[in-house]
């Protein structure tokens, strides 16, 4: 088994919030959405390092404040500046996980991220 992507959850309208994070802020490049699904909002977009990211409109949206997918990162202090650079928090993780740097972010609109150096 492979990953194909992770959704998380956006309010309707985001979209246009959601390309300055992920685009503007951590290089993400947008997918296209097939027209039947395009129609009903959200965003797709692949990261750097080539995970898969879908973001799919919730009426009731609530950010995962704990579920968060965990991505590969070459860069990762690089990453952490330009995030705190651009006015969000990077919370370092401590040495629980041997063998992996990582931290912890919220994105645009409080959906925890994790991204990992192995």
């Amino acid at each position: 088994m492979t990953l194909h992507h992770v959704q998380l959850a956006c309010p309707p309208g985001s979209e246009d919030t959601l390309r300055g994070y992920y685009v503007g802020v951590l290089g993400c490049t947008e997918l296209p959405k097939p027209p039947v699904l395009a129609a009903r909002g959200g965003a797709w977009f692949r990261s750097p390092g080539g995970a898969d990211l879908h973001l799919g409109v919730e009426e009731d949206f609530r950010p995962a404040r704990k579920a968060h997918p965990a991505l590969n990162w070459a860069d990762l202090d690089g990453l952490a500046e330009t995030i705190t650079a651009a006015g969000y928090e990077v919370t370092w993780g401590d040495d629980e996980v041997p063998g992996m740097r990582r931290f912890h972010t919220f994105d645009v609109l409080g959906n925890r991220l994790e991204f990992v150096a192995t």
